[in-house]
């Protein structure tokens, strides 16, 4: 049986609040769980206590071989628990292909109007100097 530490929904319409539970993958992300170890109310300020963890019982269950979810990893660092590596996505910022393709096409029509215009420019000028 494979574990995880994820969190599980509770509260109301637009209220959320999670708990920090240990569950079988196979089961629902609200449904059956093996034990409670924490909370997270993500409407309480980001100073105040919005986090709360058993850190002996996640201890316990990570030694069992649970897998905590990305975010419980995120509090579990925080609370000196687990380690999280810090993640690096370099090209999440680069546009996508279409929008790499119109930029491209964009900048093809200004040299091509600038290589127009100093045509334009220089054909007079050789004129005058030919008179």
């Amino acid at each position: 049986m494979s574990l995880k530490i994820r969190l599980a929904r509770a509260g109301s319409k637009k209220r959320p609040y999670y708990h920090i539970v240990i569950a079988d993958v196979r089961s629902p992300r609200d449904g059956r769980f093996i034990e409670t170890v924490g909370s997270w109310n993500p409407l309480l300020p980001k100073d105040g206590e919005r986090v709360k963890v058993d850190a002996d019982r996640v201890k316990h269950w990570l030694g069992h071989g649970a897998l905590p979810t990305d975010r419980v990893l995120r509090f579990l660092d925080e609370a000196g628990i687990s380690k999280r590596d810090a993640r690096s996505n370099p090209k999440k910022a680069e546009p996508g292909k279409k929008a790499q393709e119109r930029a491209a096409a964009i900048k093809k029509a200004q040299d091509d109007a600038a290589a127009a215009i100093a045509a334009a420019a220089a054909a007079p000028a050789e004129e005058a100097a030919a008179s």
